[in-house]
């Protein structure tokens, strides 16, 4: 084999990946001041992910530098270390310390110095100048949201990125070329203290300077305000006040409404109300719900809400399956439905009020002037462009055409009454001492703002009656046919109001990363151009083959951003769409041959980026990793088969596989979910040019060889969690194979990446073998009679064959407590049925079988289970033999997992999980 030139980084040996995998969980439930909350886009990676993937990638593994770390002892005590240093960093609270990101710039400074024979700078200021001169930039060819050059720059590295869709685009510029631009300076709107912000009154009050993007924050803060005090003097007439019984008045948070079409019924004549439920609210302290009546007189339907729960009824009006008429009771299928939409039938009728309460929301029953209020004529200005025919927008199948469509008339004036507002703030700025440049950038976030609230001011978005919210259109890559929407008051002080979607803008600001390096994002196709000198530092995540249309959805919010921006970014805005021939997805609606043209495009790009990456360091490429897919053959994984055939077939070799997941791994939705690790990262390195090519033979001897061993090193010395270990099983597989140039047959045939994941997962599948004959001979018999009737009952003769072949006594076991046996008949013993007592679980003498169904009962979430110490307490008992618990737990949930058993896989993917905390 070719002689390896470079040094190996710590993301190609070793990662604390169930700390990794903890924190990307922990961040899901993050929203003040997340990027995410900036601007939407979807499937993003978590940004403690890429912050430890960064890092790793980076940094030398200490197996690489034998002058400072000789034995194996040191280099294991410095890639604890490092571990430790990851552990602190993915820490959402941790992401701006100062003293902490310096330890992390100067880890990094320290292997570039190595590779060039320098010695690394110790002064903070000094590293981030050797970095800024010294590092090869970051580059992301498919930036989507932004995340990985975002963490780049936090990390001290220069960040490049690009994307083809000019959304994506300016979300990057947004978050990773602006505020840099702008960082230190202080705001210049006539409310700011010019030399910072003050905090507290009195003696107590202190003055922090502006730091970051405080400043440019607080001027977006100001300025939006601004708009909404403009605004409100123009249109706030639309956004009437609610009158109580008491005499006094509300502000309404929201207008709920119900979509209406005529009835089915010729009979009848009444418009039917489409709703999902009458429930408005599930509060156990503020219940409400919406009682209709039936008026003949006026031809209608009415709703009166009421404050208990006597009468609501179980089901809503509207489904799946179609629509019921209330007055009348006929059923009508949801093509009828569909028809009278696209023939223009379908209306809103007003159902409930929610307001401002004394601590609570208040919900009223609707009134005619509040339902005339939204009875206004469209303005002349709204986006005009037509909606891609696609099932991801539910208005197309009801005969939505164009975007302004999604939208009522009075979302329609509060939009576009706001984006014109933003030419308006832009004069306002510069009279208040702005440059064009600062101005523009200002402009920009106060777009965002308006695209933020097109999500929440749109006819698709919910009433959450969980939570009392007015939840934004898109769910998550899509936006779903909703039957009752919510409207909510642009005004309010409440759900989804302007100033919320500001708020949400200036904290993002405020908690991005300070002192760095400015970054630069374009426009490109990756498959034609590589932006970054020198030989980048790759680390992406690229499209996920059919899973999101992203050009498809992000024109949504392309139609706002286009006509308040596209004087400040012409670049950005040329087409009256984003670009659809060009984008890199599977979509038959668009492509003849889809799947092979996501493989020339995909192959393409990888092509050129091993053509510029960098030698020295790996590139590591997030996937997302989908278990099954259905094909006219069967069950099979065809996107990430693409991908890694891509890869290899592009001259990379794939050093190492690391699942990340934003899911706890053992919760049994998680297991029951056909896409459990939320994406894989693939560590690449470029393969050698002159690499062998092998017979088929000899890329099996050397999987045989190697694969174990990588087995071994990923379960006993990195505690791999059985739900990942397939994942991560690949990367050494998959290196095997991609080592070689090309494997073949015998008979000159390929063998393909198909082919060799086969083979990988055959010697799996030996391996885990192996592991049982490692077992006791009880524990052996159980899991040969699990394997065959499970808990059911067997005949008393088949055990007896079974455990003379074991060499065990069936009455000795039943004894032990490991069977149960009557008239003939014989069964395992079940997890719940054991003795569970302190003395039961302390009692020495335990077989593995035992053992491991103690440790996982007790690791239960019920309560009376002891948890942790009472697993101890068991894994002690069976003393030298303890370490059979975890090989066994791994192979009871490999047998769970190929049932689809997630009740029983959940049990034994947490014993290993949580053995080390046990041990």
């Amino acid at each position: 084999m070719p002689e390896q030139t470079y040094r190996k980084k710590l993301i190609e040996v070793d990662l604390p990946l169930n700390e990794i995998n903890e924190q990307s969980r922990r961040e899901k439930n993050i929203a003040n001041g997340h990027p995410a909350t900036l601007h939407t886009w979807w499937a993003p990676r978590p940004l403690a992910a890429c912050r430890a993937v960064l890092f790793a990638s980076l940094v030398d593994d200490p197996s690489s530098c034998p002058d400072e770390f000789p034995t194996e002892e040191e280099q294991q005590a410095e890639r604890a270390r490092l571990h430790d240093l990851i552990e602190r960093l993915t820490v959402w609270g941790n992401r701006n310390s100062d003293d902490l990101l310096a330890e992390v710039r100067l880890k990094i400074a320290r292997s570039v110095a190595r590779s060039r024979d320098e010695i690394a700078p110790t002064a903070p200021a000094d590293v981030i100048a050797y970095l800024r001169e010294k590092a090869l930039p970051i580059y992301d060819p498919f930036a989507g949201r932004g995340s990985i050059p975002l963490e780049a720059q936090r990390l001290g590295l220069r960040a490049i990125s690009s994307d083809l869709n000019p959304v994506a685009v300016l979300i990057n510029k947004a978050l990773i070329e602006l505020p840099p631009k702008f960082a230190g300076q202080p705001p210049i709107n006539p409310d700011a203290d010019p030399l910072g912000i003050t905090a507290g009154k009195g003696k107590k009050a202190n003055r922090t300077p502006w730091r970051g993007a405080a400043g440019l924050a607080d001027d977006v803060r100001y300025y939006g305000r601004w708009m909404r005090d403009r605004a409100f003097k123009r249109i706030g007439h639309l956004y009437p006040k609610a009158r109580l019984t008491n005499g006094t008045e509300a502000t309404v948070i929201a207008w709920l409404w119900a979509r209406t079409v005529p009835c089915q019924n010729p009979k009848c004549g009444m418009s039917m109300p489409l709703l999902r439920r009458f429930q408005i609210t599930t509060k156990k302290t503020n219940r409400h719900w919406m009682k209709p009546t039936v008026d003949r007189e006026s031809n209608t339907i009415r709703f009166t809400v009421q404050n208990h729960d006597g009468g609501v009824p179980n089901t809503g009006t509207a489904g799946a399956g179609g629509a019921v008429c209330i007055a009348c009771g006929n059923s009508s299928p949801l093509t009828y439905v569909r028809n009278q939409a696209k023939d223009g039938a379908m209306s809103a009728q007003l159902i409930t009020i929610v307001a401002e309460g004394d601590r609570r929301r208040l919900f009223l029953s609707p009134t005619s002037e509040h339902a005339g209020a939204a009875q206004v004529t469209r303005p002349e200005q709204v986006p005009s462009q037509e909606i891609p025919k696609t099932p991801k927008i539910g208005g197309v199948a009801y005969g939505a055409q164009y975007w302004h469509e999604l939208f009522t008339n009075r979302q329609l004036i509060a939009l576009t009454t706001f984006n014109a507002l933003i030419a308006d703030a832009r004069v306002r700025m510069v009279r208040d001492g702005a440059t064009d440049e600062y101005a523009d950038a200002v402009c920009t976030y106060l777009a965002f703002a308006v695209d933020k609230s097109a999500d929440a001011w749109c006819s698709f978005a919910r009433w959450q009656s969980g939570s009392d919210l007015v939840a934004p259109a898109f769910a998550r890559q899509a936006i779903p046919m909703v039957w009752d929407f919510a409207e909510a008051n642009v005004f309010s002080n409440s759900s989804r109001n302007w100033m919320a979607q500001i708020e949400y803008i200036t904290a993002v600001l405020e908690g991005l990363p300070r002192d760095v390096i400015p970054g630069a994002a374009h426009q490109a196709d990756a498959t034609t151009t590589i932006h970054g000198t020198g030989g980048p530092i790759i680390v992406t995540d690229p499209p996920y083959y059919d899973n999101i249309n992203y050009a498809d959805v992000a024109d949504f919010f392309y139609v706002w951003l286009r006509a308040s921006l596209r004087d400040i970014y012409p670049g950005l805005f040329t087409g009256m769409l984003t670009p659809k021939q060009e984008e890199m997805i599977a979509n038959p609606l668009r492509f003849e041959e889809p799947r092979e043209r996501f493989k020339e495009l995909l192959s393409a790009a990888l092509r050129l980026i091993r053509e510029r990456c960098s030698p020295e360091f790996p590139s590591s490429i997030f996937y997302a990793y989908k278990q099954q897919e259905e094909e006219e053959e069967g069950l099979s994984s065809t996107g990430w088969d693409t991908m890694l055939t891509a890869l290899v077939s592009a001259g990379f070799q794939i050093v190492g596989t690391w699942p990340m997941r934003t899911e706890r791994s053992n919760r049994a939705n998680a297991m029951q979910a056909n896409t459990l690790a939320s994406s894989v990262v693939l560590v690449c390195r470029p393969r050698p040019e002159d690499a062998p090519i092998a017979t088929r033979r000899e890329f099996l001897n050397a999987l045989e060889r190697d694969l174990p061993l990588a087995l071994e090193h990923l379960m006993r010395e990195q505690h791999i969690a059985p739900v990942d270990l397939a994942q991560a099983a690949i990367g050494p597989g998959m290196e095997v194979y991609s080592r070689y140039s090309r494997v073949e047959t015998i008979g000159g045939e390929l063998v393909t990446v198909r082919d060799a994941l086969a083979a990988i997962n055959r010697v799996i599948a030996e391996y885990d073998k192996q592991q049982q004959g490692e077992l006791d001979a009880e524990t052996r018999f159980c899991l040969d009679w699990l394997e065959q009737h499970g808990y059911a009952e067997g005949d008393f003769g088949d055990a007896e064959v079974l455990s003379q072949a074991k060499n065990v006594s069936v009455d000795a076991m039943g004894a032990a407590g490991l069977l149960r046996s009557r008239r003939g008949r014989v069964r395992l013993t079940r997890i719940e049925e054991y003795d569970h007592s302190e003395a039961a679980t302390a009692r020495f003498g335990m077989t593995a079988w035992e053992g491991c169904l103690r440790v996982g009962w007790h690791l239960g979430a019920e309560e009376g289970r002891r948890g942790v110490p009472a697993a101890a307490d068991a894994a002690r008992a069976m003393g030298g033999n303890a370490e059979s618990v975890e090989r066994l737990a791994r192979i009871l949930y490999n047998h769970y997992d190929r049932r689809n058993d997630s009740a029983n896989a959940v049990i034994f993917n947490s014993v290993v999980t949580e053995w080390p905390a046990i041990t």
